[in-house]
């Protein structure tokens, strides 16, 4: 992307989910740059040049390239706001380490189209507003908002805050269909492989199970959340 570029990507106020700078590029004008970034607290990473030619496809990079999400992220007071503006209780889903952009557009088109009021995940460990999420997505993107941060267990205790219930999504939890979805309420669901983590498990106030029959201990983390997702919009259309 290079120099310029990521420094009036920044100045604009893009949502930028990611900088990746080369090793070594710490010095003049580029230590200006990642002081920018840092300001706006943007997740700088470091990388080998390689790595940059690579995704940049031999272009020119200067040592810096930017993952700018594809819309613009809002904060969870906003999304709250919109809820309680269509006379509705907050339903919002809470994705705890989701890293595949296609199981993270998959529960996008999933929550909107169980009404959900939008999606939260955390600014580390999990995949941004890519295009491969977008289109994964179907066009839930334009419709469905989401809001990043830094701090998920500080997201839930806002939420709390502001009157909503907090249900996980873990395999010690009662079945799913015996829990009440209804009202204002924010599903937790885990990433591919580890679940939800212990200290956000600890501050859910309920947690749903799904029953397993079969030899498979676990679903895909957007196969999980669809079946969840589901039961709670046929509870809130009762």
């Amino acid at each position: 992307m290079g120099r310029n570029p990521v420094r009036e990507a920044i100045r604009a106020g893009r949502s930028i989910d990611k900088l990746l700078v080369a090793d070594g590029e710490m010095e003049g004008s580029a230590r200006e740059l990642l002081r920018m970034a840092k300001e706006v607290g943007i997740v700088i990473q470091q990388v080998g040049r390689a790595h940059l030619d690579e995704l940049c496809m031999g272009g020119r990079h200067q040592g810096f390239a930017a993952f700018v999400a594809v819309r613009d992220y809002v904060t969870l007071a906003e999304m709250l706001a919109a809820a309680r503006e269509k006379g509705e209780d907050p339903f919002i889903v809470v994705l705890d380490g989701v890293e595949d952009p296609h199981n993270l557009g998959s529960i996008m088109r999933t929550a909107e189209c169980c009404g959900a009021h939008g999606i939260v995940i955390p600014k580390r460990r999990a995949v941004g507003m890519t295009p491969i999420v977008a289109k994964a997505s179907a066009g839930a993107v334009e419709y469905l908002p989401v809001a990043r941060v830094t701090n998920l267990n500080t997201a839930l205790e806002e939420l709390k805050s502001a009157g909503v219930w907090i249900t996980g999504a873990d395999m010690s939890g009662q079945p799913y269909y015996q829990c009440d979805f209804k009202g204002p309420i924010a599903l937790v669901v885990g990433g591919e492989g580890q679940g939800i983590s212990q200290l956000l498990k600890k501050n859910c106030d309920f947690v749903a199970s799904i029953p397993m029959k079969g030899k498979i201990e676990s679903l895909n983390a957007s196969v999980a959340a669809a079946v969840l997702m589901c039961e709670a919009a046929r509870q809130r259309s009762l």
